[in-house]
């Protein structure tokens, strides 16, 4: 069995980079969003034209990334949304309920202080972790049904 898995959320650590290196040896293809910040945000001027309007050039952009992400999420077996703790991730709160409302095997990453502001995007999900590994190991018991040593 290979999981095509969608790794969605904040972009502001390592903690794909540890799920794709924990991962390795597994049947497992991931995708993700354009992690590189000014791509992400400047990518529909960059190809439709400037604007302005600070509304329209992030209008333009999460637009053009929507086709990536919907693309991703819908493909995908299992999709693991991590929150982080910069920043408010409003995307990744909607690629979870996208992921909920196609019936996507859905797992939550995030740390115990967002849990009660996550409740209910927690009760959606099949798993919820605090670290990476977490996942890692969720993964191989998916695939293998080992448990961790």
């Amino acid at each position: 069995m290979t999981l095509n898995v969608y790794l969605s959320g904040e972009i502001h650590t390592d903690w794909r980079e540890q799920i794709i290196e924990g991962s390795r040896g597994l049947d497992v293809s991931f995708h993700a969003p354009v992690t590189i910040h000014e791509n992400s945000d400047d990518c529909g001027v960059a190809i439709l034209g400037e604007e302005p309007n600070k509304y329209w050039h992030d209008h333009k952009g999460a637009m053009v990334n929507a086709i990536r992400t919907r693309k991703g999420i819908a493909d995908a077996d299992v999709v693991v949304v991590r929150f982080g703790e910069k920043y408010k991730q409003w995307n990744a709160a909607f690629d979870a309920g996208y992921a909920a409302a196609l019936g996507k095997s859905l797992i939550i990453l995030h740390g115990a202080d967002h849990q009660h502001a996550l409740k209910e995007v927690d009760a959606a999900a099949l798993a919820v972790a605090e670290e990476p590994s977490q996942v890692v190991e969720i993964l191989r018991y998916v695939l293998t049904g080992s448990l961790p040593a």
